[in-house]
């Protein structure tokens, strides 16, 4: 069974922040990306393969595709980074049984109908609504962007920010 050390819905996947900062901290030496776009893009899925810090593995995988691995044997082995593009698939692979403990928001790029919640993050109430759907079914969601700086708990975020959920 693969010992997740994070799991991390980040836009950007594997980025500077994630290589100098998270992977380090969590003494991973695999990362899996989940994301169902770019598992059918061999090429872009390459580019972040390239990307990875030298010795690390970096698998890709759609969600449906990453919660059967996990059912079939936990992943395998290794000490992992999983990292998601957006809330919706995350929400996916939780609704499909991938048993998350923790969930880190770390990057959720600006767009129209997004509220700037915590330094660059942004929310909008769809992820809002998700987010804590899985913070009340016994999932921790924090937004934390580098290991130096202060985090927040999903719901502290949701009451400032005045979301309606």
């Amino acid at each position: 069974m693969a010992d997740i050390r994070l799991v991390r819905v980040d836009f950007r996947l594997i980025h500077g922040q994630v290589i100098t900062k998270w992977f380090g901290t969590t003494r991973a030496n695999q990362i899996i990306i989940i994301d169902d776009e770019l598992s059918k893009d061999p090429f872009m899925a390459s580019i972040y393969e390239m990307s990875a810090p030298p010795g690390a593995k970096v698998t890709v995988f759609s969600v449906e595709k990453a919660v059967e691995e996990w059912n079939k044997n936990q992943l395998g082995d290794g000490k992992l980074l999983v990292l998601f593009k957006n809330v919706n698939q995350i929400y996916s692979a939780w609704e499909l049984g991938f048993p998350f403990k923790e969930i880190q928001i770390g990057g959720l790029g600006s767009a129209p109908g997004r509220k700037v919640v915590f330094g660059p993050i942004t929310l909008n109430d769809e992820d809002a609504k998700k987010l804590k759907q899985m913070n009340d079914n016994n999932v921790r969601v924090y937004l934390h962007q580098v290991p130096e700086e202060g985090s927040a708990e999903l719901i502290d975020v949701l009451k400032k920010n005045n979301f309606d959920i």
